[in-house]
């Protein structure tokens, strides 16, 4: 990088006075009525800040990552084989009174499961369908064989006291009785770190859930606000005015971070992702600002 370019970069850092915090709370007031939660940890010097980061929001799609740990820890047991073929049905009791319901295609960000409706499919398919393409259908079929109780107890017991992974979706019985997933942006930030440091199960599950997360196809909000090229291992989750993202970020040359952002109360879509974006951009300067300066020095 040309001297005078770095200088330039140094020069605009320095002279951005506020805190992170500062800066991600004043991000956040730009939008009324917004309520985000942020939780940020830095893997390498172990920095990290909290914005909000105990306030609970409906889940969403983010308590797929539960799901999935949960359904990783099972096959060490030995009570799950992952290539297990499971008949996939769009019938599910609910958590209420154990009545059917089923899930509305037309409302899946995945349609292509439904094609598979009668069929004997390989869990290890649907988890990747859960995941990298969020199947509302995939998602229930593997509730129903893990259990949402069990994968509740294990996010628990890695430290996410505060979640609640109650039913699988669409319920909307257990809905209508106030029956619904949530979390907070610390119980993410411990289950996304709880991954990356190989915690959340053997080191072999941990690195394979973090490949499924590399391979998710919704992109547009961490990943927005980052170098193009940047890997990351995230999860999205979205309904009415809700908008999520739970990610381990990948720098190049230097140790990773995990960043959540959650938002609610934000009606317009394209502003609940911007929103998203630029925390993601701001947290990506500040961790990449020591980085910066040491190339200034070799110049």
């Amino acid at each position: 990088m040309p001297t005078y370019i770095a200088a330039l970069l140094i020069l605009a850092v320095a002279t951005r006075t506020d805190s992170l915090e500062q800066q991600i709370r004043a991000r956040i007031a730009q939008v009324p009525g917004a309520i985000a939660g942020v939780a940020f940890r830095d893997l390498g010097p172990r920095d990290s800040l909290d914005v909000n980061a105990d306030e609970s929001f409906h889940a969403a799609s983010t308590m797929k990552v539960p799901v999935m740990i949960e359904l990783f820890r099972q096959t060490e047991r030995g009570w799950l084989s992952i290539d297990q073929p499971i008949l996939l049905v769009n019938q599910f009791g609910s958590i209420v009174d154990g009545s059917p319901f089923s899930v509305d295609a037309g409302d899946d960000s995945d349609s292509l499961m439904y094609r598979r409706v009668g069929e004997r499919v390989p869990m290890r398919e649907l988890l990747e369908h859960m995941i990298t393409r969020s199947s509302n259908l995939a998602t229930n079929a593997l509730i129903a064989i893990v259990g949402a109780q069990r994968a509740n107890a294990t996010a628990h017991e890695l430290g996410a006291r505060n979640i609640k992974v109650l039913r699988g979706v669409e319920d909307q019985k257990a809905y209508d009785a106030g029956l619904s997933n949530a979390t907070t942006a610390r119980d993410l930030a411990v289950l996304m770190s709880a991954i990356e440091q190989k915690r959340a199960a053997s080191p072999s599950s941990c690195e394979a859930m973090k490949q499924i997360l590399l391979r998710q196809e919704f992109n547009d909000e961490i990943p927005a606000g980052l170098p193009r090229g940047t890997p990351v291992a995230h999860k999205t989750g979205q309904i009415t005015a809700v908008l999520h993202d739970a990610a381990v970020v990948y720098p190049a040359g230097r140790a990773p971070y995990v960043l959540v952002v959650l938002t609610k109360n934000i009606p317009d879509e394209k502003a609940a992702r911007a929103l998203i974006v630029d925390i993601s951009r701001l947290v990506y300067d500040h961790v990449m600002q020591p980085k910066l300066r040491a190339v200034s020095r070799q110049q």
